[in-house]
């Protein structure tokens, strides 16, 4: 039945470094206790006694390992493991809490470390944020000067986390299963690679493919990943929605064809404290639908630390900093209660359409002036927008408020806005398209992996293909009928690096050439579409960072994809939403800077559930720039018995004649709100605790719907309710 669920299936969980509290009790099916330190088999054990399935979370690169460091471990000092700028700074996490370098010594360190939490009986161990800051590793094996020499450099990184990762997990299982005879399972809570490149960070990422003892990982994507600002049309500003549903996109590739499983994370605030909750609700909100439209994912990390959610004041440096409001209190639990109902879907695009991305892009994170802005133009964009309370990083807060110069303008659209493959993304997702993120890697590790796609796009100025067959497979999907625009004028330095293409007798000037002949196709010319067996290609010869540019060149990107899909009679119809049906479910966005100012307005009879009470309706109007999650209760005509939403969980519900009977668990302190469909008109309603205290249920029921709600105050442990007409 719908909410009600064995916490066996974990579909839903929470990371929570302190003691158990009811709270903080959120009721998913899994908690992950964090850390690994003298708390840590009391806290697994307290919760095990609330019902919780146990996994354990850690940070790879960074942690409580001061034992390590100062040689309590193994009598060596292992200060020299943490990364360092070129300055030789050491880059922190926090007070003794390095970024370290994976050694073997330090894998073995965590390995050992770990069994602690095997010991206690952790079901699964996740190890968070493989991490190598690209402006790290100077000492003398990770010195670069060249492209090459950073290409490779960052290459190596990437590996030595692998590596780790690979060697942690292994033993970790072999652990468990000689000692215990228990299968233990493994997960990597990382970034997404979108984000990782923005913020110059290397990561594994596609290449964690390669571990065999690796289960899964976790999606760490949340509002201060995704308002990190991005270009289009001559304008830098916060596209949390957009930035978020490229991020959930690209992760989810790292799971098809596996069976391994992807948890996606959604945090109700965020690790910079300086927001209001308004703020925070708000960007909180259009990431949970950015997540809801990749219909192949339906477990989630709800909350990654509710202390700091339900106990914190915010802004955290205001005078006006407040405990969390009410209402998104009690909205908050009831999103987490139906993401554990959230059924997976099929894609309804007509269109199917990608845009390759590969690991290679956390490899080459630097762009040539031309890249940044044409030439004998001041600046290639015209507009930065952002709250300048948002910035942590001085130079942004001078360059936001309008105090930078034109380098501070180059560097941080060299540094941080990632253009080029955002203009490939942006103007197709602006206007509609529901374009996902695509793994270039994957191509030669799975069979038929692009067959769910009809349009890829792709260019090699921001990445670049790691092997030949690569290009030989795309020019075979596009054979057997696919439609491929490749967008690059070869301008990349890193076209110049020690690789397959220029390496051999027959000399490429960059991977892009080899692609063109693997295709069939001498000296393209600009934007010509050609026919390739039965598919299309077309070559645009422009650096895909000037796409975002102005407005203008965003509408030629979506000339040009209408031509190609074209050839063959496909028609896009461009509009300013993205909507998706989830079973009874309706997760839908309407985008701004898009075809239309108009809202989407949707009929039928719904009940809202980003309202806290499920306020039922018979039309949504949702304006742009806005998000909405609907339950269509059209979709459950039949049904006389079923949860429609709730703040609680629901631990049973069953019902006879006249009464319908159901047992809840709420969040301390939270009001809570359950809305069922049920057989017969409620009028009265019973609440008692197991010890029998009364507790005061408020009942409405509308009988359109043929639902009722109820009302309570939220406590920490089990509630019978009866209902009577």
């Amino acid at each position: 039945m719908a909410f009600i669920r064995d916490r066996s299936e974990e579909l839903t969980s929470f990371q929570q470094s302190a003691p158990y509290s009811g709270k903080d009790d959120i009721n998913t099916d899994v908690v992950m206790v964090y850390g690994v330190n003298d708390s840590t088999c009391e806290r697994i054990a307290e919760y095990k006694k609330h019902g919780y399935v146990i996994h354990l979370m850690t940070g790879i690169a960074w942690g409580g390992y001061v034992d390590y460091l100062y040689g309590k471990w193994d009598g060596k000092d292992h200060w020299d493991e943490a990364q360092t700028d070129r300055y030789g700074n050491r880059i922190l996490h926090g007070t003794d809490t390095p970024y370290m370098v994976p050694t073997i010594a330090f894998a073995d360190y965590i390995t050992e470390k770990l069994k602690a939490a095997v010991d206690a009986g952790a079901e699964a161990i996740h190890v968070e944020e493989p991490e190598f800051w690209d402006r790290g590793g100077y000492s003398e094996a990770f010195k670069h000067e060249s492209e090459d020499a950073r290409y490779r450099a960052a290459k190596l990184k990437s590996y030595l986390y692998r590596r780790t990762i690979d060697r942690v997990s292994s033993a970790l299982k072999e652990y468990a299963l000689t000692r215990y005879g228990r299968a233990l399972r493994f997960y990597v809570p990382t970034h997404s690679l979108v984000n990782y490149t923005q913020w110059k960070i290397v990561s594994p990422e596609g290449m964690l493919a390669e571990c065999p003892s690796v289960d899964g990982y976790i999606a760490q994507i949340w509002t201060g990943t995704s308002r990190e600002p991005t270009p289009l049309n001559g304008v830098i500003k916060e596209r949390t929605f957009e930035t978020a549903y490229l991020e959930y996109g690209i992760m989810q590739e790292l799971i098809k064809g596996t069976g391994r499983k992807m948890w996606f994370l959604h945090d109700p605030i965020e690790d910079n404290d300086i927001f209001t909750w308004e703020n925070y609700k708000y960007n909180y909100l259009k990431t949970v639908v950015a997540s809801l439209l990749h219909p192949k994912v339906n477990t989630y990390e709800v909350c990654p630390w509710p202390h700091r959610v339900f106990y914190r004041k915010y802004p955290s440096a205001s005078p006006d900093a407040t405990l969390i409001p009410a209402d998104y209190a009690t909205l908050l639990c009831s999103v987490f209660q139906t993401l554990g109902d959230m059924p997976l879907a099929e894609s309804d695009s007509k269109i199917r359409t990608g845009v390759l991305l590969s690991d290679t892009a956390l490899f080459q994170r630097d762009y040539s002036d031309s890249v940044i802005a044409p030439p004998g133009s001041p600046s290639a964009y015209a507009t930065v927008i952002s709250d300048s309370d948002t910035l942590k990083n001085d130079f942004k807060e001078k360059l936001f408020k309008g105090e930078g110069d034109e380098r501070l303008l180059r560097e941080y659209i060299r540094s941080s806005t990632f253009p080029s493959f955002y203009g490939l993304c942006m103007p197709l997702l602006k206007y509609g398209m529901p374009v996902r993120p695509v793994s270039l890697d994957n191509i030669r590790r799975y069979n038929g992996y692009l067959d769910d796609y009809d349009v890829l796009l792709l260019s090699y100025e921001f990445m670049k293909p790691e092997y030949p067959d690569i290009n030989n497979a795309l020019a075979s999907w596009v054979r057997s009928g696919g439609k491929l625009i490749y967008v690059g004028d070869g301008s990349d330095p890193y076209h110049k690096i020690r690789s397959w293409w220029n390496a051999s007798t027959v000399k490429y000037p960059s991977p892009a050439e080899h692609l063109f002949e693997m295709l069939g196709i001498t000296e393209p010319r600009d934007k010509e579409i050609y026919c390739v067996g039965n598919g299309f290609a077309a070559f645009w010869r422009v650096n895909p960072a000037k796409i975002t540019y102005s407005k203008e060149a965003a509408d030629e990107m979506r000339a040009l994809f209408r031509r190609v899909i074209g050839k063959d009679g496909g028609v896009w119809n461009c509009r300013n939403t993205i909507s998706l049906r989830r079973g009874p479910y309706i997760p839908a966005a309407v985008l701004d800077e898009s075809v239309s100012g108009e809202p989407l307005v949707l009929s039928g009879l719904f009940a809202d559930m980003f309202d806290t009470r499920y306020r039922i309706i018979t039309e949504k109007s949702i304006a742009p720039d806005e998000n909405a999650l609907l339950f269509d209760l059209g979709a459950i005509e039949g049904e006389t018995l079923r949860v429609i939403g709730t703040s609680a969980r629901v631990l049973s519900l069953s019902a006879s004649e006249k009464s319908v009977s159901l047992t809840v668990k709420g969040t301390q302190d939270v009001r809570t709100y359950t809305r069922l469909r049920v057989p017969f008109a409620v009028r009265a309603a019973e609440g008692k605790r197991k010890d029998g205290t009364a507790v005061n249920i408020g009942v409405e029921y509308d009988p359109q719907s043929r639902t009722v709600l109820l009302s309570y105050d939220g406590v920490a442990e089990e509630l019978e309710i009866t209902l009577r007409p």
